[in-house]
């Protein structure tokens, strides 16, 4: 076998294992983006979300029914008003932050520009630092900086010390 054919059998064996198709299986959809959007900008409640996406409610409700179901969304009684739901980010959810900025920061880049209102930080009102890969000695780092290699198992550690 050539080198590149065991090179394409590796790539697809590890395709095959990644975890970035079914997280794009769960958010990859522009509603769902929107409704996270929605989500960590403080929407709480299906109408807040209809009136603030324009969202038709069918789809709405498909969708946050799915956000929900992969637990990147909790649905809970409002307290104030039991015939209401409220729904709020889950840690998972707070988890794709950095995925939501990092795609406003590419859009803004290379679609629409530079929008008027930015994200800062509270403690100062400092805008906040471009998301980026960063090496662990905090480099930034690009594609060519980049390659994968098989995660070291705990006894593959132990056997290498």
């Amino acid at each position: 076998m050539s080198d590149r054919a065991a090179h394409m059998n590796a790539f697809k064996a590890a395709a095959l294992r990644c975890p970035l198709p079914s997280a794009v299986e769960l958010i990859g959809e522009k509603w769902a983006f929107l409704i996270l959007r929605g989500a960590l900008n403080g929407l709480v409640h299906f109408e807040e979300f209809q009136a603030g996406l324009g969202i038709a409610r069918n789809i709405l409700s498909d969708r946050l029914g799915k956000l929900v179901a992969g637990g990147i969304l909790a649905r809970t009684l409002d307290p104030g008003d039991r015939r209401k739901v409220i729904y709020s980010m889950t840690s998972k959810g707070e988890g794709l932050l950095p995925v939501v900025l990092a795609l406003r920061q590419w859009g803004e880049d290379w679609g629409h520009g530079e929008q008027h209102l930015i994200l800062v930080d509270r403690v100062g009102d400092r805008p906040i630092r471009r998301i980026c890969v960063l090496g662990e000695d905090g480099r930034q780092l690009g594609l060519r900086d980049l390659k994968w290699v098989e995660r070291l198992s705990a006894s593959d550690v132990q056997r290498a010390l």
